[in-house]
Protein backbone atom coordinates (compact mmCIF):
# COMPACT_ATOMS: atom_id res chain seq x y z
CA UNK A 1 0.00 0.00 0.00
CA UNK A 2 1.01 3.47 -0.92
CA UNK A 3 1.00 6.47 1.26
CA UNK A 4 0.85 10.33 0.89
CA UNK A 5 2.19 12.99 3.14
CA UNK A 6 0.47 16.66 2.20
CA UNK A 7 3.74 18.95 3.07
CA UNK A 8 2.87 22.02 0.53
CA UNK A 9 1.16 24.22 2.51
CA UNK A 10 3.10 27.89 3.65
CA UNK A 11 2.43 27.75 7.37
CA UNK A 12 1.57 31.04 7.94
CA UNK A 13 0.17 30.43 11.27
CA UNK A 14 3.58 29.73 12.27
CA UNK A 15 5.57 32.42 10.85
CA UNK A 16 8.07 33.35 11.52
CA UNK A 17 9.35 30.43 11.74
CA UNK A 18 8.17 29.04 8.36
CA UNK A 19 9.82 32.51 6.63
CA UNK A 20 12.55 30.33 5.93
CA UNK A 21 12.39 26.68 6.86
CA UNK A 22 9.21 24.95 5.49
CA UNK A 23 6.23 23.61 8.18
CA UNK A 24 7.13 19.69 7.84
CA UNK A 25 10.63 20.40 9.10
CA UNK A 26 10.22 22.25 12.12
CA UNK A 27 11.31 20.31 15.01
CA UNK A 28 9.36 18.46 17.29
CA UNK A 29 11.54 17.36 19.75
CA UNK A 30 14.83 16.16 18.24
CA UNK A 31 13.91 15.69 14.50
CA UNK A 32 11.62 17.17 12.01
CA UNK A 33 7.80 16.53 11.84
CA UNK A 34 7.97 14.73 8.45
CA UNK A 35 10.60 11.94 9.74
CA UNK A 36 7.92 10.87 12.36
CA UNK A 37 5.37 10.41 9.28
CA UNK A 38 8.00 8.65 7.35
CA UNK A 39 9.12 6.45 10.26
CA UNK A 40 6.36 5.64 11.07
CA UNK A 41 4.54 4.38 7.66
CA UNK A 42 8.17 2.51 7.64
CA UNK A 43 7.08 0.77 10.66
CA UNK A 44 3.53 0.02 9.20
CA UNK A 45 5.00 -1.90 6.17
CA UNK A 46 4.42 1.21 3.38
CA UNK A 47 7.30 0.94 1.55
CA UNK A 48 6.52 3.43 -1.16
CA UNK A 49 5.57 7.32 -0.32
CA UNK A 50 4.07 10.05 -2.67
CA UNK A 51 5.20 13.90 -0.77
CA UNK A 52 3.89 16.93 -2.24
CA UNK A 53 5.97 20.12 -2.00
CA UNK A 54 5.45 23.76 -2.67
CA UNK A 55 6.85 26.40 -0.12
CA UNK A 56 10.71 26.14 0.17
CA UNK A 57 10.16 22.70 -1.34
CA UNK A 58 13.61 21.87 -1.79
CA UNK A 59 14.46 21.84 1.40
CA UNK A 60 12.25 18.79 2.44
CA UNK A 61 13.81 17.38 -0.78
CA UNK A 62 17.53 17.80 0.09
CA UNK A 63 16.95 16.20 3.92
CA UNK A 64 14.56 12.88 2.84
CA UNK A 65 16.08 12.73 -0.40
CA UNK A 66 15.31 9.27 -2.29
CA UNK A 67 14.10 7.79 1.22
CA UNK A 68 16.56 5.30 1.23
CA UNK A 69 18.12 6.00 4.32
CA UNK A 70 14.98 5.70 6.31
CA UNK A 71 13.74 1.90 4.22
CA UNK A 72 11.23 3.83 1.61
CA UNK A 73 11.40 4.91 -1.88
CA UNK A 74 9.98 8.29 -2.20
CA UNK A 75 8.37 9.94 -5.21
CA UNK A 76 7.93 14.29 -5.11
CA UNK A 77 4.66 15.80 -6.42
CA UNK A 78 5.91 19.17 -7.04
CA UNK A 79 3.71 22.04 -7.13
CA UNK A 80 4.32 26.00 -8.04
CA UNK A 81 2.19 26.65 -5.77
CA UNK A 82 -0.07 24.92 -3.17
CA UNK A 83 -3.44 23.22 -4.46
CA UNK A 84 -4.81 22.66 -1.11
CA UNK A 85 -5.26 18.83 0.38
CA UNK A 86 -7.93 17.60 -2.90
CA UNK A 87 -5.86 19.55 -5.34
CA UNK A 88 -2.48 18.06 -4.27
CA UNK A 89 -3.54 14.60 -4.04
CA UNK A 90 -5.30 14.85 -7.30
CA UNK A 91 -1.99 16.67 -8.86
CA UNK A 92 -0.09 13.02 -7.29
CA UNK A 93 -2.28 10.16 -8.25
CA UNK A 94 -0.46 8.94 -11.34
CA UNK A 95 2.70 8.52 -8.49
CA UNK A 96 -0.17 6.98 -6.41
CA UNK A 97 -1.55 4.05 -8.92
CA UNK A 98 -4.94 2.33 -8.69
CA UNK A 99 -5.56 1.20 -5.26
CA UNK A 100 -6.47 2.69 -1.87
CA UNK A 101 -3.18 4.52 -0.41
CA UNK A 102 -3.10 6.78 3.09
CA UNK A 103 -3.15 10.16 3.10
CA UNK A 104 -1.00 12.32 5.94
CA UNK A 105 -1.73 15.57 6.46
CA UNK A 106 2.02 17.09 6.81
CA UNK A 107 1.27 19.58 9.97
CA UNK A 108 -0.35 16.52 12.50
CA UNK A 109 1.73 14.39 15.18
CA UNK A 110 0.40 11.00 16.54
CA UNK A 111 0.78 7.53 17.63
CA UNK A 112 -1.96 6.19 15.29
CA UNK A 113 -1.36 2.69 14.46
CA UNK A 114 -0.95 3.09 10.88
CA UNK A 115 -0.46 -0.36 10.52
CA UNK A 116 -4.19 -0.71 10.92
CA UNK A 117 -4.89 0.91 7.49
CA UNK A 118 -2.53 -1.35 5.38
CA UNK A 119 -3.50 -4.52 6.89
CA UNK A 120 -7.59 -3.62 6.15
CA UNK A 121 -9.62 -5.20 3.10
CA UNK A 122 -11.32 -1.95 2.20
CA UNK A 123 -14.43 -2.44 0.77
CA UNK A 124 -15.11 -1.87 -3.01
CA UNK A 125 -17.87 0.65 -2.22
CA UNK A 126 -16.12 2.76 -0.07
CA UNK A 127 -14.71 5.94 -1.70
CA UNK A 128 -12.83 7.02 1.80
CA UNK A 129 -11.86 6.06 5.38
CA UNK A 130 -11.39 8.88 7.65
CA UNK A 131 -9.53 9.13 11.30
CA UNK A 132 -11.75 11.04 13.58
CA UNK A 133 -10.66 12.59 16.95
CA UNK A 134 -12.56 14.35 20.09
CA UNK A 135 -12.77 18.19 19.34
CA UNK A 136 -9.86 20.11 20.45
CA UNK A 137 -10.58 23.60 21.96
CA UNK A 138 -9.58 25.01 18.99
CA UNK A 139 -12.27 23.50 16.66
CA UNK A 140 -14.98 22.51 19.06
CA UNK A 141 -17.79 22.61 16.70
CA UNK A 142 -16.39 19.32 15.19
CA UNK A 143 -16.54 18.62 11.62
CA UNK A 144 -18.24 14.73 10.81
CA UNK A 145 -20.85 12.67 12.64
CA UNK A 146 -20.51 9.24 12.56
CA UNK A 147 -23.44 6.58 12.91
CA UNK A 148 -23.82 2.90 14.59
CA UNK A 149 -22.18 1.49 10.83
CA UNK A 150 -19.22 3.82 10.89
CA UNK A 151 -20.62 5.74 8.50
CA UNK A 152 -19.34 9.59 8.08
CA UNK A 153 -22.12 12.02 8.11
CA UNK A 154 -23.16 15.97 8.14
CA UNK A 155 -24.34 16.63 11.57
CA UNK A 156 -27.31 17.64 12.56
CA UNK A 157 -28.67 19.21 15.48
CA UNK A 158 -27.97 17.15 18.85
CA UNK A 159 -25.16 14.97 16.77
CA UNK A 160 -22.30 13.96 18.35
CA UNK A 161 -19.22 15.60 16.69
CA UNK A 162 -15.70 14.75 15.70
CA UNK A 163 -12.84 16.16 14.27
CA UNK A 164 -11.43 15.30 11.11
CA UNK A 165 -7.70 14.07 12.14
CA UNK A 166 -6.00 14.52 8.64
CA UNK A 167 -5.12 10.74 8.23
CA UNK A 168 -7.10 9.10 5.71
CA UNK A 169 -7.15 6.78 2.92
CA UNK A 170 -8.45 7.47 -0.10
CA UNK A 171 -9.37 5.31 -3.64
CA UNK A 172 -8.15 7.30 -7.02
CA UNK A 173 -11.48 6.94 -8.34
CA UNK A 174 -13.13 9.82 -6.13
CA UNK A 175 -11.13 12.34 -7.48
CA UNK A 176 -12.75 11.22 -11.04
CA UNK A 177 -14.67 14.61 -11.09
CA UNK A 178 -11.74 16.37 -11.20
CA UNK A 179 -10.13 16.10 -14.49
CA UNK A 180 -7.46 19.42 -13.96
CA UNK A 181 -4.06 18.37 -12.18
CA UNK A 182 -3.48 22.47 -11.52
CA UNK A 183 -6.36 22.75 -10.07
CA UNK A 184 -7.00 23.87 -6.58
CA UNK A 185 -10.09 22.67 -4.29
CA UNK A 186 -10.20 21.10 -0.45
CA UNK A 187 -10.52 17.98 0.54
CA UNK A 188 -14.17 18.24 1.37
CA UNK A 189 -15.19 19.23 -1.96
CA UNK A 190 -13.82 15.25 -3.11
CA UNK A 191 -15.49 13.51 -0.42
CA UNK A 192 -19.14 15.72 -0.42
CA UNK A 193 -20.72 13.30 -2.92
CA UNK A 194 -19.28 10.05 -0.89
CA UNK A 195 -20.43 11.17 2.63
CA UNK A 196 -24.14 12.47 1.26
CA UNK A 197 -24.09 8.62 -0.32
CA UNK A 198 -22.93 6.86 2.84
CA UNK A 199 -20.00 5.86 0.82
CA UNK A 200 -17.20 7.03 3.19
CA UNK A 201 -16.47 5.49 6.30
CA UNK A 202 -14.70 5.96 9.55
CA UNK A 203 -13.10 5.57 13.28
CA UNK A 204 -12.75 7.65 15.92
CA UNK A 205 -8.98 7.52 17.63
CA UNK A 206 -8.97 7.70 20.77
CA UNK A 207 -4.70 8.06 21.28
CA UNK A 208 -2.52 11.30 21.04
CA UNK A 209 -3.40 13.52 18.05
CA UNK A 210 -1.69 16.82 17.81
CA UNK A 211 -2.53 19.66 15.19
CA UNK A 212 0.88 21.50 14.71
CA UNK A 213 -0.77 24.59 13.05
CA UNK A 214 -0.21 27.73 15.40
CA UNK A 215 3.00 28.54 17.72
CA UNK A 216 1.56 28.27 20.61
CA UNK A 217 0.51 24.46 19.59
CA UNK A 218 4.01 23.77 18.28
CA UNK A 219 5.55 24.67 21.89
CA UNK A 220 3.04 23.09 23.60
CA UNK A 221 3.88 19.84 22.01
CA UNK A 222 7.54 20.11 22.26
CA UNK A 223 7.26 20.61 26.09
CA UNK A 224 5.26 17.57 25.87
CA UNK A 225 7.45 15.53 23.89
CA UNK A 226 10.20 16.79 26.09
CA UNK A 227 8.30 15.28 29.19
CA UNK A 228 7.69 18.73 30.42
CA UNK A 229 4.22 20.28 31.87
CA UNK A 230 1.85 21.08 29.48
CA UNK A 231 -0.97 23.39 30.71
CA UNK A 232 -4.61 22.01 30.70
CA UNK A 233 -5.58 24.15 27.76
CA UNK A 234 -3.42 22.79 25.55
CA UNK A 235 -3.39 19.44 27.19
CA UNK A 236 -7.14 19.49 25.58
CA UNK A 237 -5.08 18.58 22.00
CA UNK A 238 -4.42 14.71 23.39
CA UNK A 239 -7.52 12.91 22.46
CA UNK A 240 -7.97 10.49 25.48
CA UNK A 241 -11.22 8.81 25.74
Amino acid sequence: MKAMILAAGYGERLRPLTDETPKPLLHIGNKPLIQYHVERLVEAGVREIVINTSWLGEQIESFLGDGSRFGVSIAWSRETEPLETGGGIRRALPLLGNQPFIVINGDVWTDYPLQSLVEQSWSEDMDAHLVLVSNPLHHTGGDFSLNADHRVGYPLAGDQTFTFSGISVMRPETFAMFSSASERFPLRDVLAAGIRGGYVTGEVFCGTWWDVGTLERLQALNLLVSGREVSPGKKSQLKLR
